[in-house]
């Protein structure tokens, strides 16, 4: 009842701000429209379908996750836009805090859903009422946790030789150690013609940011260990040059690689 009243009150403000006279019928006729009555959720699926055929397989990954979670606070109902409203976003936080989550991880959600929101916004399918202005959408700093030098001397030490996949996962936890914390998603794209000259150039996949580290001597180590004529990328972590293929491989391969390394620290 509440977003079908805000819809009427939305389309009565429409026709009073275009200046012509108008009719019960006219407004009946623009509620009757289909555009008026787009549900969140299958907006939302269209995003993921536009944003998979652009290939932005980490954000249809977020968007996906957020749907879900939404659908499931919905509880089995198909809301349109004109009922997102602050109320409901709300009762939308209080779920996720009901759920144990912590700040920054409601954040992510909502940061998600407001996005969707403006999306819809800009294409004129409800009208701006900020309905996310009292809900927290920021990011909240964590504590700065580091482990001493002696820690990583210990495990670049330890003898793995016989443990093929385990020792991988400290050589490339080294290799990000030497290259100023290079993120386990460019280390996992990095390819032999990133390399020249002693010298790695990359772009930051998260941020498209251009870097250049020098190769020392550790670093080239661990290049080398790993240095095959068969494949493009530098460390054997990805297969295929197929972006979405390349995308699952990488998936697949972080989540292997965390739990490897909660070995490696016991």
């Amino acid at each position: 009842i509440d977003s079908d009243t805000a819809l009427l009150k939305r389309i009565v403000k429409d026709l009073e701000n275009s200046g012509a006279t108008y009719s019960v019928g006219d407004i009946i006729k623009r509620y009757k429209s289909p555009e008026c009555h787009v549900s969140v959720l299958d907006f939302m699926k269209n995003q993921i379908r536009l944003m998979r055929n652009a290939n932005r397989l980490g954000t249809v990954q977020n968007y996906e996750k957020t749907m879900k979670n939404f659908a499931e606070f919905l509880g089995g109902v198909n809301l349109p836009f004109s009922a997102i409203t602050v109320h409901l976003i709300s009762d939308y936080n209080a779920f996720l805090v009901q759920r144990g989550m912590v700040r920054n991880s409601i954040s992510f959600y909502m940061r998600i859903m407001r996005a969707v929101y403006n999306k819809a916004v800009r294409q004129k399918l409800v009208n701006q009422t900020y309905p996310f202005a009292d809900v927290y959408t920021g990011i909240d700093k964590t504590r700065k946790r580091a482990v001493s030098e002696s820690v990583i001397s210990q495990l670049y030490k330890l003898n793995l030789t016989d443990k093929s996949s385990l020792a991988l996962a400290r050589d490339i936890f080294i290799f990000s150690y030497c290259t100023r914390g290079m993120a386990f998603v460019d280390i996992a794209y990095l390819k032999k013609g990133n390399i020249q000259n002693d010298v790695i150039c990359y772009t930051r996949r998260k941020t498209g940011q251009l870097l250049s580290i020098r190769i020392e001597s550790s670093i080239r180590l661990i290049i080398d260990r790993y240095s095959s004529n068969l494949s493009p990328y530098v460390f054997p972590i990805l297969t295929s040059l197929d972006i979405k293929q390349s995308y699952e491989e990488y998936v697949t391969a972080i989540n292997n690689y965390n739990r490897l390394l909660k070995i490696l620290s016991k």
